[in-house]
C-alpha cells in the first residue's frame, strides 16, 4: 500500500510540473507587444470606470428613494469620485491621442497603471511634447462637456459628479501648465517636469477641490 501510495504521489507532483512547464512555456510563447500592453492598460482603465460608475448608480438610486441623509452623502461621495475618474482617463487618454497624433516616440506602459506610455524626451521634438501635452487639457475640456450634457445637476450628489469632473480638469492644469510656460523660456520639458514635487501636488490638490466643490454648490 505504501509503495502504490508513493506512486501516486510521484504522479500527481510529475503532473502538476509538467502542468506547470506547460503554462510557462505558454506565457513565453505569447510575445509582449505594444498592443497586447495597451489592451491590458485600457481594460484595466475601463474596470476602474466601471467600478466608479457601478458605486455612483447604486448610491444614486438609493438616495433617490430613501432620501436618507446617510444615502444622499454617500452619493455625494461616490459623485466626486466618479466624475474624477471619469474626467482623468479621458484627460490621459487624450494625452495618449496627442503623442499619436504628433507621431511621437514613446512606449507604452509594461504594467497596468495611471499612465499610458512613457514619452521619449529626448527622442522628441518640443512641438511634439507641446501637442501631446495640450491635448491632456483638450480631454479634460471635453470630459467636463460630455458630464455637462449628458448629467443633470438635480441632487447633490449628481452635481458632486460635475464638480468632480471639473476639479480633475483643474487638477491637471495646476500641474501641467506652469510646466508648458517654463518650457518654453527653458526649452527643457524633462528638466521642467521634474520640478512637481509634493508642495506642487497639494496645491494643485486644494485648489482642485476649492473649485469643485463651489462649482457643485453653484449648480445646485
Amino acid at each position: 500500500m505504501n509503495d502504490q501510495s508513493d506512486s501516486v504521489h510521484e504522479a500527481i507532483d510529475a503532473a502538476a510540473e509538467t502542468a506547470e512547464d506547460m503554462s510557462s512555456a505558454a506565457a513565453r510563447q505569447i510575445p509582449d507587444t505594444r498592443g497586447l500592453r495597451l489592451a491590458r492598460i485600457g481594460g484595466a482603465h475601463l474596470l476602474a470606470w466601471l467600478a466608479a460608475m457601478g458605486l455612483f448608480a447604486a448610491a444614486d438610486s438609493w438616495s433617490t428613494v430613501t432620501a436618507l441623509p446617510v444615502a444622499g452623502f454617500l452619493c455625494v461621495i461616490a459623485g466626486i469620485i466618479a466624475g474624477f475618474v471619469t474626467a482623468t482617463l479621458i484627460h490621459e487618454w487624450f494625452h495618449f491621442m496627442g503623442a499619436v497624433s504628433a507621431k511621437g516616440a514613446y512606449d507604452i506602459a509594461a504594467k497596468p497603471g495611471l499612465f499610458v506610455y512613457d514619452w521619449k524626451f529626448e527622442e522628441n521634438s518640443l512641438s511634439q511634447f507641446y501637442r501631446m501635452s495640450i491635448a491632456g487639457s483638450i480631454g479634460g475640456v471635453v470630459a467636463v462637456l460630455l458630464v455637462w450634457y449628458n448629467l443633470p445637476t438635480d441632487s447633490w450628489g449628481r452635481a458632486a459628479f460635475h464638480g468632480g469632473a471639473l476639479a480633475a480638469f483643474v487638477f491637471g492644469a495646476v500641474i501641467e501648465w506652469p510646466v508648458l510656460r517654463r518650457t518654453r523660456l527653458s526649452g527643457e520639458p524633462f528638466a521642467e517636469l521634474s520640478k512637481i514635487d509634493a508642495g506642487v501636488l497639494l496645491k494643485a490638490f486644494l485648489t482642485a477641490a476649492v473649485v469643485g466643490a463651489a462649482w457643485a454648490a453653484i449648480l445646485r
